[in-house]
């Protein structure tokens, strides 16, 4: 191959790059802000599959009626979609060959998300360090923010997981 291989691939072949899922421990950098991308927009299925799997029967999430007599005016998206679109937006770019995930805290839900919005992430990189009872990983500490569409943060939360100390032989061990 006589192109370059551009950050996020590895050559796998001739002519062939495969492209990079997550990160390993010498990956990361404490300080750093990872801007994710695409954003998505939270749909209308999204919502109520999420209501239907969890259980949820509060009518601020399902009942217009209510929303409109309680001043809301539509219903709010359920925050474990909020949760879930934005934490998902930042996996391909840093968790994705996470070992297990440690700590979720800190949730905060700071602006309402309605069916239509469109929600992006941006991570910092706290901490990174070697696990101490799993030498062969190390643990990172990030805080996430999910944005609207129109800049207002929605969500915060910090996550800590658990990653591979040598991201390489994990990744030609498993195909990522």
């Amino acid at each position: 191959m006589n192109a370059t291989v551009p950050p996020g691939y590895r050559t796998v072949g001739e002519e062939r790059l495969r492209e990079l899922v997550g990160r390993g421990l010498p990956e990361f950098v404490a300080g750093q802000i990872i801007e994710h991308r695409p954003a998505r927009t939270v749909t209308e299925t999204d919502h109520i599959l999420t209501l239907a799997l969890t259980g949820n029967p509060a009518p601020v999430h399902s009942d217009i009626r209510f929303c409109e007599q309680t001043g809301r005016g539509r219903p709010l998206v359920c925050g474990m979609v909020t949760l879930g679109i934005v934490l998902g937006a930042t996996v391909r770019s840093i968790s994705g060959l996470t070992a297990a995930n440690l700590a979720l805290d800190g949730l905060r839900l700071e602006n309402p998300v309605h069916v239509g919005d469109t929600l992006r992430a941006e991570t910092e990189i706290l901490t990174v360090r070697r696990s101490r009872s799993h030498p062969e990983h190390g643990v990172v500490t990030c805080r996430t923010n999910g944005y609207n569409q129109h800049d207002q943060r929605v969500i915060t939360f910090t996550r800590a997981f658990l990653v591979p100390a040598d991201p390489n032989s994990v990744r030609d061990a498993t195909d990522y």
